[in-house]
């Protein structure tokens, strides 16, 4: 051997020896959620704690009402890796049975409508693709093998068909346009819509398939959207409670926006198709409505057809109105006109004379029930809570449930008195271990002499006779409550578990108390709202248990425009800010984001137009900048594509400019979310690094 074989020799072991090192073995997941010693000792609600929370989703009700199968998804923040369970509770026993073992996300969980067997959507040995199980957890076994994969199913109640959801491929792509350039790096756009939230349009449209099914077997499929460059359920969520089987299994109805991308990005004005499997026959029953039309449920007598109705063009946050279609008729009833707030999450009872619906009344989410003859309205719960979701077989319901102080849980509802029986207990063995600060309902007075709901949220070892920081959080939307919700972002909970006392107004321009209330925010952004908020932080700092000295503003989207938009107008109330993902400048604002409806309707038009819309020179924060002179933290996310991310890079460089203590913290790959479970973790730790920094002192 000679003496260059013998050091190549050295050099090559030396490189693999440092790889080893370089590289340890990454460690197993661990999704059980359970605390650690340090963590039950320190008994308050952490980053660490937040991010082991298992999040329930997605309850659907045995065709006998006897269980309930749903969704669990659990993080773990050491590998940033998440896995999605499927459970099943006994409704009289409340045993839990996990289904899947499958570590990867198993979801879209359904009952066969002869209550045999399970049908799920899984990424178990490759695509995503449908399996079933039975209800013990025993049998499993895949069905589909489609190609590229689905997105989402429904069994046919007849059980002879399935639907499923799946991206095809209509757009021709610059690699496609250029085949000679096969390094090419580039996108072509010729129209608005090539980007939406968080995500570039894939050149492919999610389309609704209808296939024979026979006892876990499938025949060929049929493209009931073939050749529409078209989506249903719509883009960006694909939210299938868009879709629905009637109860024969003879009709499918379904929600789509059937237009160009450019005008896609202008309109509101989706509607209700009816697709007839016998002579594949296809009808839209709402074209004379522009606005939104969507979340259809067929009546179990088969005579009607329920869905949700916005009536103003462009407005997203338009009065969500139920409407009622009978199918033999053709006639249509607006069955809340009588009714002042929104309505959705429709099931109807057995009998198909009553509709459940879940509307808001006073920042908490109820759920109600309609008489479709004489359209009487009744409450049928009560108290501080949030229901997201209703499920309803044989007159037995089961919904989801949460507040500020608990996630998401399955609870059984009596549909008649509204009494309450909780199911699921996934986060138990959390609650036994830390405590939660108490959650207060105050009301102030606003300066135009009306009267704003604001939660007071307090730390868990609260003392009336010390001194506490306080927050100011400002809410996104703008149109959405701030109810009782439980985010593992933006919670309560774990901001006076660091000693803050938090003040969360329902300010103007948001939704459960009337549509006066909620209109009134557009058109109006830096007006009546920003008043609201002030007038909520003077009443509180009014107290003795709060050092007015030590008072902070944060929020994120609209609630980081709120930010901004207070940095320069707060006259020396606070002093410390935090925006997340806040609109700073109007006019670019306007020119990059992709939903052009909304700023059409909430800003009253294009800058350019004349006369110009009031919106932006008197609401737009950039030009308040002169009065910056508090200390801010600004977080963005790159594939933000609702509020660029550009927004907050130019409000930091003006703090910077002018002096002004500044963070910045940008995701590359987050969008308008924090989602991954590290850059929570961080999120949450710097979040609380500034607020300390400055109002802990």
């Amino acid at each position: 051997m000679t003496g260059k074989d013998f050091l190549f020799l050295a050099l090559v072991a030396l490189l693999a020896a440092s790889a080893c090192q370089r590289e340890p073995a990454e460690p197993e997941p661990d999704f059980s959620g359970q605390l650690t010693p340090e963590e039950i000792e320190g008994g308050i609600l952490t980053p660490e704690i937040l991010s082991k929370f298992g999040r329930v989703s997605d309850p659907k009700l045995s065709p006998d009402g006897t269980k309930a199968i749903y969704g669990v998804s659990r993080f773990d923040y050491n590998t940033n890796q998440s896995t999605t369970d499927i459970c099943v509770v006994n409704l009289s026993t409340k045993e839990v049975i996990t289904l899947t073992d499958y570590r990867g996300r198993n979801f879209n969980a359904r009952w066969r409508p002869d209550g045999q067997r399970i049908g799920y959507l899984s990424a178990e040995g490759g695509s995503v693709q449908l399996w079933e199980i039975n209800p013990d957890g025993s049998g499993k076994r895949r069905v589909s093998a489609i190609e590229g994969g689905i997105t989402g199913f429904e069994y046919s109640p007849a059980l002879d068909h399935i639907y499923f959801t799946k991206q095809v491929k209509l757009d021709e792509t610059p690699g496609e346009m250029y085949p000679d350039l096969p390094h090419i790096d580039v996108r072509i756009e010729d129209e608005l819509m090539y980007k939406h939230w968080s995500s570039w349009h894939n050149y492919a449209y999610s389309h609704i398939f209808i296939a024979p099914y026979d006892n876990g077997s499938l025949g060929d499929a049929t493209d009931i959207m073939e050749g529409e460059k078209h989506d249903s359920p719509m883009a960006p969520f694909y939210n299938h409670a868009e879709i629905t089987w009637s109860n024969d299994g003879k009709i499918i109805a379904y929600t789509s926006k059937k237009m160009g991308r450019t005008e896609y990005a202008q309109s509101t004005d989706s509607d209700i198709y009816l697709y007839y499997l016998d002579t594949g026959e296809t009808r839209n029953i709402t074209r004379e409505n522009r606005g939104y039309d969507k979340y259809p449920v067929f009546s179990p007598d088969g005579r009607y057809l329920a869905w949700q109705s916005m009536e103003t063009p462009g407005y997203e946050s338009d009065k969500a109105r139920l409407f009622m279609y009978n199918l033999s008729t053709g006639v249509k009833t607006y069955l809340t006109r009588d009714f002042e707030e929104n309505a959705s999450g429709f099931a109807w009872s057995s009998d198909s004379r009553h509709i459940f619906f879940i509307s808001g009344i006073h920042a908490t989410y109820q759920v109600f029930r309609i008489n479709v003859q004489n359209r009487e309205v009744t409450q049928v719960t009560t108290g501080k809570h949030n229901i997201s979701s209703i499920d309803l077989n044989n007159d037995v319901m089961i919904a989801s449930k949460m507040s500020m102080s608990m996630a998401s849980e399955l609870f059984r509802i009596d549909p008649v008195t509204g009494s309450e029986t909780q199911l699921t207990f996934t986060n138990q063995h959390i609650y036994d271990n830390i405590s939660m600060g108490a959650v207060r309902e105050r009301w102030v007075n606003t300066t135009d002499g009306k009267e704003m709901l604001v939660w007071v949220i307090y730390p868990p070892d609260f003392d009336s006779s010390k001194e506490y920081p306080a927050l100011l959080y400002c809410q996104g939307g703008p149109q959405s409550a701030v109810s009782q919700f439980f985010s593992y972002r933006w919670n309560f909970q774990i901001m006076a578990a660091n000693n803050y006392v938090i003040v969360a107004p329902n300010r103007r321009g948001l939704p459960t108390f009337g549509q006066e209330w909620n209109r009134q925010i557009s058109g109006d952004w830096g007006g009546q709202a920003m008043d609201d908020y002030i007038s909520a932080i003077d009443a509180l700092a009014g107290e003795t248990y709060i050092d007015e000295d030590r008072l902070g503003a944060v929020g994120a989207s609209f609630g980081g425009y709120s930010v901004f938009q207070l940095a320069g107008t707060h006259e020396g109330r606070f002093k410390a800010f935090i925006s997340h993902n806040g609109v700073f400048n109007l006019e670019s604002m306007y020119a990059a984001t992709e939903e052009t409806f909304f700023v059409n309707h909430d800003l009253g038009g294009p800058f350019w137009e004349r006369p110009r819309p009031v919106s932006y020179d008197r609401f737009s924060p950039h030009h308040y900048v002169e009065n910056w002179d508090t200390p801010i933290l600004i977080i963005t996310g790159e594939l933000d594509y609702r509020v660029p991310y550009t927004e907050g890079m130019q409000a930091f460089n003006v703090a910077r400019l002018r002096g002004i203590p500044a963070r910045y913290l940008h995701f590359p790959n987050e969008g308008h979310w924090i989602l991954q479970p590290q850059n929570g973790i961080l999120w949450q730790r710097e979040f609380f690094a500034w607020l300390d920094r400055w109002l802990k002192y």
